[in-house]
């Protein structure tokens, strides 16, 4: 026969304390002694005790559950869906964020529900399981500028945290980067290598961090005597950062610095150049940005501006989570440094 499974009597009894206090403990009520919460842990892991998930929701009006919440805009067909959770899937970017909201949630026995709102019915969708407490709050990274989600979520007064500044001011918490900053760091390395005539891959124009760092790279450019830079806008994919740089070696032939905003359209543009007879770096210097995989597995290896995703995705989680426990009643922005790792192509 099977032995039973431990119950909040016999962790009591283990550690000595009443019932009350290990449920108090076991549910997070925080005026308990820290000393009584050390000893109550032990007890539970001596004993075995594994909370019913269920019953402590009953008791703290928490589903433990996070949504994750991949949005965009518009009335997104099926194919088109499918399409872009393919891709969300595929890039190292989201597995970076992935990795540092479940690094956070983890330890403190929370778990994340993936969800896409890419059409007015798969948002409906994210409203209602909130409301209805399928999970506590939601982590939202947008993929599109017009993404309606942050200001519904605002509007229905549900805990919500963003990756990237919002594109239209809204109430809601965010974690960011210092774009500018980042692509500032690039034009400075390429200049300071003796590279002239510099051109830059873009991503999305209609993403506001693809702007940003386009606008960093230009000003400082500028700043230094350099009053045009050549621009070939990509969409943050390999295979756009490899057009992008046929466009500009086909406009541009003399180029000798590029700067591409994502580490995959690089690592495109890496394959172009190779493919046209270009040595890296000593023809053509390429930085990317986001220190990702790519930029590891580029041959040569990437420089590139480091966004820290997996510190930024923990740090959003973390807003969330006081948030929801009412350590935290306002919206708040934390903005990241960002910094240039040199490497083998530039």
């Amino acid at each position: 026969m099977s032995r039973e499974a431990p119950t909040l009597e016999d962790v009591a009894q283990e550690a000595g304390v009443s019932r009350a206090t290990v449920s108090r403990v076991v549910n997070g009520v925080r005026n308990v002694d820290p000393g009584i919460q050390e000893t109550v842990r032990r007890a539970i892991e001596r004993t075995g005790y594994a909370p019913n998930r269920a019953a402590r929701s009953l008791v703290t009006r928490r589903s433990q559950t996070v949504a994750l919440v991949v949005s965009g805009a518009g009335d997104t067909p099926e194919e088109v869906h499918n399409a872009v959770a393919t891709r969300v899937f595929a890039d190292p970017f989201f597995g970076r964020v992935v990795s540092g909201v479940v690094g956070y949630l983890r330890p403190r026995s929370m778990h994340p529900l993936l969800m896409f709102a890419e059409s007015e019915d798969t948002r409906r969708q994210v409203l209602t399981d909130l409301r209805q407490g399928s999970a506590d709050g939601a982590l939202v990274v947008s993929t599109h500028a017009d993404d309606p989600l942050p200001a519904l979520l605002a509007d229905a007064g549900l805990p919500a945290v963003l990756f990237a500044r919002p594109s239209r001011p809204v109430p809601l918490s965010y974690v960011d980067l210092a774009h500018r900053d980042g692509a500032a760091l690039a034009a400075e390395h390429l200049l300071a290598r003796g590279c002239r005539r510099i051109a830059t891959i873009t991503g999305p124009l209609d993403v506001a961090a693809s702007r940003e760092r386009l606008a960093g790279f230009r000003d400082t450019m500028a700043r230094r005597g350099h009053p045009h830079v050549p621009v070939a806008e990509g969409g943050f994919t390999l295979d756009t950062g490899a057009s992008a740089m046929s466009a500009l070696l086909s406009a541009h032939p003399d180029l000798d610095g590029v700067f591409a905003a994502n580490d995959l359209m690089a690592q495109g543009a890496c394959q172009i150049l190779r493919e046209h007879g270009r040595r890296i770096p000593s023809d053509v210097a390429v930085i990317g940005f986001d220190d990702s995989s790519a930029a590891t597995g580029c041959r040569p290896a990437l420089t590139t501006v480091r966004q820290p995703v997996e510190e930024m995705a923990a740090a959003m989680a973390r807003l969330l989570d006081e948030q929801v426990r009412g350590v935290r009643s306002e919206a708040t922005s934390l903005i990241f440094g960002a910094e240039l790792v040199v490497r083998e192509s530039a």
